[in-house]
């Protein structure tokens, strides 16, 4: 180990982001690191982001860890997409699935080729075209396969879990791995007087904790970030208005399905997330549209299974901390900035700021270059998981007075300039580095309703008839893969039950 290098790290704050967070960093005690986590059993976390997208695969497989063992132990399902209800009109769903849309043929985007077959009445709907999609109606799942020749190979797969079951997990293997924990409550966090570091946290016990690097995953409270640092806070709130939500578990009713829905209700939206011993709903929404008691009414009024709790209310203010990284202290997780659960990306956002930890991990140099490139990576990622989500608001086609607000709001203009793209000839620019595959603005575009004027000329020089017999064996080899899978909760049984040898 150099000189400069940093010895000492200190997590403040478990739950997903701490434990996940103590996974990632274990491999530095290897190197002569201390990593301790500090959490007080008193104080509970948030807890609710149960549904994830296909990135945490990622970071399973980064610490090595068995997806059929950390299902069973986590309550786990598969999941292939999200089920949107209600958006654009009453009675109206569509389905966001992982995964491509077919092929692209002879160097044109697929959902161009589908575009201008389907204007002319020769394709099917274009979920026919996802084996993701195709699989998910029929509640079906099977493990994907690694032969690009084979089908399956086109299934890309996240996971519903029960949060507080995955911290747990992740606690285990931290620790295992030289991690320590230290149980107690922060009552009060000491800065350097030269230069305003974070130096050390004081707990409940008289206990001082000192360490060179501190990581803030102490949730809304941003207890480092904010309170000792007044980092300050960019709000989101003039296009995410939603401001308050309520979760409630209940018992499984139906088939458990390898999808999350997300049904429009008149001030919000509500969320149903099946897992192998619950099912998790919630209610988010407005404050301004929605008394609370009027939220936990509609919410118990539309449950498919008995409630196992009472409702749990959470408050938030959509947005981020206007710095991640401010001096010696890292936010993580809900201390970084909060963007409602509507596309699963609350667990991924701090999946991507520990990934950026490690690739810019500093010394005790504290040079700028390493803050301000997480600094920037962060602001970007947080405004284009921003735009996706404000994408489902601002193309709706509810009457109520939260849905008329959000259609007429403007926009911010990198999220305009994607819907006027799409709307003109439906095409879809994005980043490399961008979280969200270009399937998820078409299906996202299509579902709320924005239909492009054209397609990209580069379709018409195609031949019509041999497109449609290419559509059509596409569509077949699809319908007849999902057919051959097993159901998805036969499926969880044999491979990854919780109720299994644990």
């Amino acid at each position: 180990m150099s000189a400069a290098a940093i010895r000492s790290v200190v997590i403040v704050g478990g739950g997903t982001a701490g434990w996940m967070t103590g996974a990632a960093l274990a491999r530095l005690v290897r190197a002569g690191v201390q990593v301790t986590l500090v959490e007080s059993e008193a104080i509970g976390t948030v807890g609710v982001g149960e549904a994830t997208i296909p990135p945490i695969r990622t970071f399973n497989a980064m610490l090595g860890i068995d997806e059929n063992h950390f299902l069973a132990h986590t309550q786990g399902s598969m999941k292939l997409g999200i089920e949107f209800v209600d958006w654009n009109a009453s009675g109206h769903r569509y389905l966001h699935p992982f995964g491509d849309y077919g092929f692209d043929i002879e160097g044109v985007k697929f959902h161009q080729v589908w575009q201008r077959l389907h204007a002319a009445g020769n394709a099917a709907p274009l979920d026919d075209y996802s084996l993701c999609a195709v699989a998910a109606r029929a509640n079906r799942y099977a493990a994907p396969a690694n032969d690009p020749s084979s089908p399956l190979s086109r299934l890309v797969q996240a996971y519903h879990f029960d949060a507080s079951l995955y911290a747990r997990y992740l606690r285990g293997y931290a620790e295992a791995r030289g991690v320590v924990r230290r149980e107690g409550k922060i009552t009060e966090v000491s800065l350097r007087g030269a230069d305003g570091f974070v130096e050390a946290v004081m707990l409940e016990d008289g206990s001082r904790l000192e360490g060179e690097l501190f990581i803030d995953c102490s949730g809304f409270r941003g207890l480092l970030i904010e309170e000792a640092l007044h980092t300050g806070y960019e709000e989101w709130t003039h296009w995410l208005p939603c401001d308050r939500a309520l979760a409630v578990p209940t018992a499984n009713a139906g088939p458990l399905t390898p999808y999350t829905r997300c049904t429009a209700r008149a001030a919000g939206w509500q969320w149903r997330i099946p897992l192998q011993h619950r099912m998790g709903n919630g209610y988010v929404y407005s404050s301004a549209h929605v008394s609370d008691d009027e939220a936990a009414a509609t919410l118990l009024a539309n449950l498919e299974g008995a409630p196992l709790a009472d409702p749990r209310p959470l408050r938030f203010t959509t947005g981020r901390r206007k710095q991640a990284w401010n001096r010696n202290v890292i936010a993580i997780g809900l201390s970084g900035g909060f963007l409602e659960p509507l596309e699963s990306t609350s667990i991924h956002l701090i999946q991507a700021g520990i990934s950026r930890l490690l690739a810019l991990f500093p010394d005790r140099g504290w040079g700028d270059a390493e803050r301000d490139s997480y600094n920037d990576f962060t602001r970007t990622q947080y405004e284009q998981v921003r735009d996706f989500v404000i994408l489902h608001y601002k193309a709706n086609g509810r009457d109520e007075p939260l849905w008329r607000q959000v259609r007429e709001m403007d926009v911010p203009d990198s999220l305009a300039r994607r819907i006027d793209l799409f709307r003109n000839r439906g095409r879809v620019f994005r980043r490399e580095d961008e979280l969200f595959a270009e399937t998820s603005w078409i299906a996202v575009m299509l579902g709320q309703g924005i239909t492009p004027q054209g397609w990209d000329p580069l379709a018409d020089a195609l031949d019509a008839g041999q497109l449609a017999a290419m559509l059509e064996r596409i569509r077949s080899t699809f319908r007849r893969a999902a057919e051959g899978m097993p159901d998805h909760a036969a499926y969880l049984a044999r491979h990854c039950s919780a109720r299994g040898p644990q």
